[in-house]
């Protein structure tokens, strides 16, 4: 097969201790997942069903790179998230098997553009521009199923240049993660490579220049990421 152009190398993350990299085909988020930061948002945190949005696979970013401040906008925020990878695909996944088609798990931070996202709820618009802008998902290193195991408990802390922003436990989750995989393939297939950003705790907050935000899940380590200069 011939291309017009060369096509694009395909994104990836780290895998904790390896050098081998996990190809990443779609990033999936959960909305308004901790009932204390759907308050925090202005919603109802009674247990309806899940939303979703989406971030293109090329706006991952590695723990350690420097994120500019990014354009068209004057609230950018930081979400701590835990991220599940999917290592085995499927479609209409039950419940109780749910688990066994997770690979791994990582540290995310679903780096937001909040005004122009608060912008387009009020007008009954999509999020893409506050959330699926370049570079807007931080991901941490991968670690297996195997060394992990499945966390459903433990901190998940982050905080910017040393002051604690966000601190919760993973047993806040509305939506587990057997649950969120359950209900997103009745929508569509899942494949191996997908990511899932499962929500985040109460304690959003704004970012600036200069900052340097911190993620901490209890067992699978830290991600850290400095704030360059606006990207204009």
């Amino acid at each position: 097969m011939s291309y017009v152009f060369p096509p694009a190398l395909p994104a990836s993350v780290a895998v904790e201790g390896v050098d081998e990299r996990l190809p990443v085909r779609r990033i999936f988020c959960v909305g308004r997942n901790y009932a204390a930061h759907a308050r925090e948002m202005g919603r109802d945190p009674d247990r309806e069903p899940p939303f979703f949005f989406t971030k293109p696979a090329d706006a991952v970013v590695d723990s350690g790179e420097t994120v500019a401040y990014p354009p068209e906008t004057e609230n950018f925020h930081y979400e701590a998230e835990l991220v599940i990878a999917i290592g085995t695909g499927g479609k209409d996944i039950a419940e109780a098997d749910a688990l066994s088609h997770v690979w791994g798990y990582a540290i995310g931070n679903d780096l937001t553009r909040r005004d122009l996202q608060l912008k387009a709820r009020e007008q009954g618009r999509p999020w893409d521009w506050g959330k699926a802008f370049d570079r807007s998902a931080v991901i941490g290193p991968v670690h297996p199923v195997s060394q992990v195991g499945h966390p459903d408990t433990g901190s998940i802390r982050l905080t910017v240049n040393g002051e604690v922003k966000q601190d919760a436990d993973l047993a806040e989750l509305i939506w587990s993660v057997p649950e969120i995989i359950a209900i997103l393939s009745q929508s569509m297939t899942l494949q191996p490579g997908d990511l899932i950003m499962t929500g985040t705790p109460a304690g959003v907050g704004p970012l600036v220049p200069g900052d340097t935000c911190v993620v901490e899940i209890e067992g699978l380590g830290r991600i850290e990421t400095p704030i360059g200069p606006r990207e204009d």
